[in-house]
């Protein structure tokens, strides 16, 4: 086992669920995810933390959900730290570096999006530009609300992924 594995399995209850919660908002996620520890190895907790996502009902979902601030806004009214904060700016970095053009798409057509689901769009956006992101939320407008709740799983689990390593890696 890792240091790093050790120092998450050590923490008290509480404090480890803190952590998690930089990682993936919902509370019923970051419980399953204290309550299993420890893990064998790095890859069986990103493997744990995947599948956890997958297993959340769609409130759960969008506890983890109100943490994501709209693409191109720079924090959530429920960032729960300054570590979350700082990841999702990172994250959204290709869309501080769009020009003023793709900014207002976005903002506009983040609303439009809220306004057809009822939640924020959510896309991992580590590593795609304002340009990339704006393209897929106007594709995703097409989706059904079933095949939506899919791929915004799919794409919290991917964050959620990116944030454990980069928790991880923290220590």
């Amino acid at each position: 086992m890792s240091s790093r594995l050790e120092w998450l399995g050590s923490l008290p209850l509480e404090e480890a669920e803190t952590h998690l919660l930089t990682c993936n908002a919902s509370r019923t996620w970051a419980r399953r995810m204290v309550a299993n520890r420890p893990y064998a190895d790095e890859s069986s907790l990103i493997a744990a933390a995947l599948t956890g996502v997958t297993e959340l009902s769609w409130i759960d979902v969008e506890e983890a959900l109100s943490a994501h601030p709209r693409i191109g806004e720079r924090t959530a009214a429920a960032h729960r730290s300054e570590r979350e904060a700082k990841w999702s700016a990172d994250e959204q970095s290709g869309a501080s570096a769009a020009d003023d053009q793709v900014k207002a798409d976005l903002a506009s057509w983040n609303v439009t999006y809220e306004e057809h689901f009822g939640h924020v769009f959510l896309i991992r956006a580590a590593g795609r530009s304002a340009t990339e992101m704006l393209s897929e939320l106007q594709r995703r407008l097409g989706n059904s609300v079933a095949d939506e709740q899919l791929t915004v799983r799919r794409e919290l689990a991917d964050i959620t992924g990116l944030r454990i390593r980069k928790l991880l890696e923290d220590k």
